[in-house]
């Protein structure tokens, strides 16, 4: 792919490159816009009261979904994609927490705590984790209904069939489904469930697809058999002995 040509508009001078680019800024604007106005409207979306009773196994043993805030009012719950009987991680969920792993810290100062959370158990997370080198919590839902309640598992048996993902029917080629959750803790220690996101909407929380969109080949995923079939473990590419990457094997 690296010796692939691009087939470019047209050569110009500076100033007609000028002209054609604040044009582009024009729609550029707009977009950036309307997406702060699509914020505000996320923001004051109704919230639904959560009261069940939620588990999670995590490295200091048994915690509630309150357990999880840890202080803050506001929690982001990654549904990264492992099944109980995967080996390893959803590459796809890798790329993402990739971005999403020193975002923590800034978060917090916001009263925000970010988290991971998967349908695999912690004795299969945490080699993963330590493998892929992440700081982020990361706790099981192996133990409780979250995962099917806030649609990112279902059984295998249903796989196969159509199931709701992103708020429609859908054929999904795993019974595992990645998206994330967001959650509101009140004084007096209400939960509630205030938005979740899934699909092509966690393309958001990926810098790299913001890049690819302004390089000139663009995300250059016509020809794979299905758009993010290029992706690796930050491990697993040739060049990651090049570029430094810290692998669980040095």
């Amino acid at each position: 792919m690296s010796g692939s040509t691009v087939e470019h508009p047209k050569v110009v001078t500076q100033e007609e490159w000028i002209k054609a680019r604040k044009e582009l800024l024009v729609k550029e604007k707009q977009l950036t816009r309307q997406r702060d106005a699509v914020a505000q409207e996320r923001q004051q979306l109704p919230w639904v009261r959560v009261d069940k009773n939620y588990t999670f196994e995590t490295p200091s043993g048994k915690k509630t979904l309150t357990d999880l805030f840890a202080g803050k009012s506001q929690l982001a719950i990654y549904h990264f994609m492992f099944g109980p009987d995967w080996e390893q991680g959803c590459p796809s969920c890798s790329l993402l927490v990739d971005h999403m792993d020193n975002l923590a810290i800034h978060l917090a100062q916001r009263d925000v705590r970010l988290m991971l959370a998967s349908h695999a158990p912690l004795a299969k997370i945490d080699p993963f984790k330590k493998r892929m080198g992440w700081k982020l919590p990361w706790v099981s839902s192996a133990d409780s209904d979250f995962n099917f309640d806030f649609g990112v598992s279902v059984t295998k048996e249903d796989a196969a069939k159509e199931n709701v993902y992103n708020y429609q029917l859908m054929k999904f080629p795993s019974e595992e489904r990645p998206g994330m959750s967001i959650f509101y803790k009140n004084a007096q220690g209400q939960i509630f469930h205030t938005y979740s996101i899934y699909g092509r909407g966690l393309e958001d929380f990926m810098a790299v697809y913001a890049i690819l969109d302004r390089v000139p080949k663009g995300r250059d995923e016509a020809a794979l058999s299905h758009g993010m079939a290029w992706v690796r473990h930050h491990d697993r590419y040739p060049e990651s002995n090049i570029v430094g990457v810290q692998t669980a094997k040095g």
